[in-house]
């Protein structure tokens, strides 16, 4: 089995999960994120979706223990392609996933809002290859993020080679 990137140990130590939460992983690739998180709960679960039939495969073989535990589920679907309304989350997050800065995403920011649960948390981390693109993300982020009765927070952290940035918005 291959090395955890730094980056998806940093995000889901940001995400503070919790044993009960009820969480959502946005573009889970082979599930490596979604086996960190899933380690970490007990009565929790862990909803992880991609719209690669490839990716969804993998993540559900690295992940057997917990699908078969109940902890975890692994579907295909894109995000867009999600039904507005259905179960609520208390942390929904996504790791270097493009449609958030590459899109205007209303859409999608929409959906996810109706995601949350009171208190909950959306978080998005992204690894950008060159160093200063982390500053620049954030300046396309942060307004797509911020709405009233939420608070926002930034984070940051460092591989070799790279900056790491986070923004979670929680719903106060």
């Amino acid at each position: 089995m291959t090395s955890v990137p730094r980056r998806l140990v940093w995000a889901v130590e940001q995400l503070d999960v919790r044993p009960d939460d009820r969480v959502l992983e946005i573009g889970c690739g082979p599930g490596v994120a979604l086996d960190l998180v899933a380690g970490r709960l007990t009565t929790g679960t862990v909803t992880a979706i991609d719209r690669s039939a490839h990716a969804v495969d993998a993540a559900r073989r690295r992940n057997r223990a917990h699908i078969t535990d109940g902890r975890a589920e692994v579907r295909q679907v894109a995000l867009a392609e999600l039904p507005p309304g259905g179960d609520r989350f208390d942390k929904i997050f996504a790791v270097n996933v493009n449609v958030f800065w590459t899109c205007a995403a209303e859409r999608e920011v929409a959906l996810l809002r109706g995601l949350l649960a009171p208190g909950g948390t959306l978080s998005l981390f992204y690894e950008p290859p060159e160093h200063g693109r982390a500053r620049e993300l954030e300046g396309i982020l942060l307004p797509k993020l911020t709405w009233p009765g939420a608070t926002t927070v930034i984070s940051t952290g460092r591989t070799e080679g790279s900056t790491l940035l986070g923004v979670q918005v929680t719903v106060v």
